[in-house]
């Protein structure tokens, strides 16, 4: 038994080492300043919340739970060279589709039925992040890269000028917001184009919530949107 163990060890040690560099996939890919593609991807999206502190003692609150929701966005990609092709510069004007959900447990069972209530705050935005991408060298036809930057974003969705009913209350939010996103991926060359897989999170710089003094929003202190994006690329 240990003969052959000894065997297999050294026979994956010179296949190891018998293994050909494989012939690069789209050398040109690196030469040139600007590349252009589209993305694809699905995101979980969420709120960072925070609670007035007399919360339960004035407004009879005893639990306010966030739960993120699944939606997805679409973009269209442009990258620059920025002298070395390890490090970069991507922009990617994206529509995305976004829910979040805010579950009451109170006290109050005049506005809150049975003293539990649901919010549900959907949006559709325009965003426009911009990225620094931090590459490693090519390995045969695959990289990996780190991302970090921030984006603008432009709710079309948003009631923040919205007349509030006071009969069944809604959240508002900003329709402006800035959020800080870091990430990574991996990229595979293929002849003619380069497909990749991405991951990255946001979070706000500031509070996008509007208090406007209505059952659902007297609690609350503050919302700041965050989520996670995860994208398939296709760039050429």
């Amino acid at each position: 038994m240990k003969t052959k163990f000894l065997i297999v060890q050294i026979l994956l040690v010179f296949g190891c080492f018998g293994q050909k560099y494989r012939q690069e996939r789209y050398k040109n890919f690196d030469k040139r300043l600007f590349h252009f593609g589209f993305m694809l991807g699905v995101n979980s999206s969420d709120f960072t919340v925070y609670q007035k502190n007399d919360a339960y003692q004035t407004y009879g609150l005893v639990s306010l739970n966030n739960d993120s929701q699944p939606g997805g966005q679409l973009g269209i990609l442009a990258t620059m060279k920025l002298g070395t092709p390890i490090l970069r510069l991507r922009f990617i004007p994206t529509l995305s589709f976004q829910e979040r959900v805010l579950n009451y447990k109170s006290l109050d069972s005049v506005n809150f039925k049975d003293g539990i209530g649901e919010e549900r705050v959907n949006s559709t935005s325009l965003d426009f992040p911009l990225m620094l991408q931090f590459r490693t060298k090519r390995y045969n036809n695959f990289t990996a890269y780190a991302l970090i930057g921030g984006q603008y974003s432009i709710d079309l969705q948003s009631q923040e000028k919205a007349s509030q009913s006071y009969i069944d209350p809604f959240i508002k939010i900003k329709k402006n917001d800035f959020q800080g996103q870091i990430g990574g991926g991996v990229e595979f060359f293929a002849p003619y184009f380069k497909f990749g897989l991405e991951l990255k999170y946001s979070h706000g710089f500031k509070s996008s919530f509007i208090q406007d003094w209505t059952p659902v929003s007297n609690p609350i202190n503050q919302l700041y949107n965050k989520g996670w994006w995860f994208s398939i690329i296709f760039e050429g």
